[in-house]
């Protein structure tokens, strides 16, 4: 990973980045569009949302990474905070030296200041390299997710 990195929470500018990884793969490329209206109000939201932010990794003035953590209070493991971990992205042309491994355990790092006793994600069963770098991070394949689209 290039030492001139780092994390920040997004801004608006920074959405055509965002939406052009993760329409970057062959998922993404059919459900994801640009950064249109849908995505901006999607995007104010979450920025006003005190348990949400989404996190951009900057390198050279360039967005190359992505990823939205949102703090989940529960009732649950005795009241035990989750951290969701959503939208993970690296810009392919980053992939492969170490920047995903610092940004997801940066990620973790923000969810254990927050209070938060597990962090969580899901990834698309289709993702079978995604699945071989969230287990090398340590996450185990512990549940079975179910979604149900309502529109």
């Amino acid at each position: 990973m290039s030492a001139d990195a780092f994390l920040r929470p997004a801004r608006r500018e920074d959405l055509p980045a965002v939406m052009a990884m993760l329409a970057d793969d062959i998922l993404g490329r059919n459900r994801e569009g640009g950064a249109d209206a849908a995505v901006a109000r999607a995007f104010e939201e979450i920025a006003a949302d005190p348990r949400s932010t989404f996190w951009v990794v900057e390198r050279s003035g360039s967005v190359i990474g992505c990823a939205q953590l949102t703090v989940l209070p529960g009732l649950s493991r005795r009241g035990m905070k989750r951290g969701l971990i959503e939208s993970v992205r690296i810009a392919s042309g980053a992939r492969g030296r170490g920047l995903g491994r610092w940004f997801v355990g940066e990620l973790i790092a923000k969810a254990r200041e927050a209070g938060c006793g597990l962090v969580q994600l899901t990834s698309d069963k289709r993702r079978e390299d995604a699945h071989r770098f969230y287990t090398n991070l340590g996450f185990a394949m512990s549940h079975e997710g179910f979604k149900l689209m309502l529109d």
